[in-house]
């Protein structure tokens, strides 16, 4: 009987160890201190006047990226702060940590702030990162030569007409979004009352978010991205900047559909830390943002 009741006091005691460790209200932690759910990728210290063209030795042949599964000069590094993992990327390299996992419908929560360092080619230009999602293909098709097929949720400091929750095309990517002239960046600013306009594809390819709810150097934001079939919520600080509708990509001229993949975290020129990265599954739109999508005709 004692051996029984030893037994029974492990097995509880083994159900509440891993329930403590389980998923709270659907939310699965993203981020541990070996990055065991992440991969990495690094392409080129870029340098000033770079025009989006492969570096090239003396010799004028291309230089290979550094490529996967690297970590030159300790771009990436996690260090525990009260128990709890925080991500540094230095931003020294191009390049970004990107999921294993690739993930279709979900609410994605992180916080994010900036370090001090900030590297060429963007010493005078605000500090930059990104929430690359839908990622999808080989690192290094984009412009910087570093990131997956993809779209922004641009992090960024207030400044220049950039502001966090902005939106970018990374490489082909294409999506709707409603959008008036701004006079800042591409010309075009979301707008939830505006008519829907094409990203990508020809047309602009930055959006900037509906206003700057950013918090000041230092301290912590808090983001939020909700995808579900191809339609997305950019949240900064609790605050609706931006929607993203009709998710996609350009290949051989035919718009075809960019509604799941893997997440990026970009080091671009500039020290950012990221903690309580958290993902959590979803069925559908939640309704108090399926208002920000409508059927307005596209121009």
């Amino acid at each position: 009987m004692r051996k029984l009741t030893a037994l029974a006091l492990g097995a509880t005691l083994l159900f509440f160890s891993t329930s403590s460790k389980a998923p709270r209200d659907g939310w699965e932690p993203l981020l541990d201190k070996k990055l065991s759910k992440w991969e990495t990728f690094l392409s080129y210290r870029h340098e000033l006047g770079y025009k989006g063209k492969v570096p090239t030795d003396a010799q004028g042949k291309e230089i290979a990226p550094i490529g996967y599964g690297k970590n030159e000069a300790n771009v990436f590094s996690v260090r525990m702060e009260k128990g709890e993992p925080v991500l540094r990327i230095s931003g020294e390299i191009y390049g970004c940590v990107f999921t294993k996992q690739d993930f279709t419908n979900y609410a994605l929560k992180l916080k994010v702030k900036w370090g001090e360092k900030k590297w060429v080619p963007r010493l005078n230009e605000p500090r930059d990162s990104g929430i690359l999602y839908n990622s999808q293909g080989e690192c290094g098709v984009d412009y910087w030569h570093s990131w997956m097929l993809s779209q922004e949720f641009q992090v960024s400091e207030f400044e220049k007409g950039n502001a966090m929750g902005d939106f970018w095309c990374i490489a082909n990517s294409t999506a709707d979004i409603t959008a008036t002239q701004n006079e800042t960046k591409d010309g075009m600013k979301y707008n939830p009352d505006a008519a829907p306009v094409t990203f990508g594809r020809g047309g602009p390819g930055f959006c900037q978010a509906s206003a700057n709810y950013g918090v000041p150097a230092g301290q912590w934001d808090e983001l939020e991205l909700i995808h579900v079939n191809g339609q997305s919520i950019h949240i900064v600080n609790g605050k609706v900047v931006l929607a993203v509708n009709n998710s996609g990509y350009v290949e051989n001229g035919q718009r075809l559909p960019l509604t799941h993949g893997k997440i990026q975290l970009q080091s671009e020129a500039a020290e950012v830390y990221y903690k309580g990265i958290m993902i959590k599954p979803l069925d559908a739109m939640p309704a108090e943002y399926a208002k920000y999508f409508n059927n307005k005709p596209t121009r």
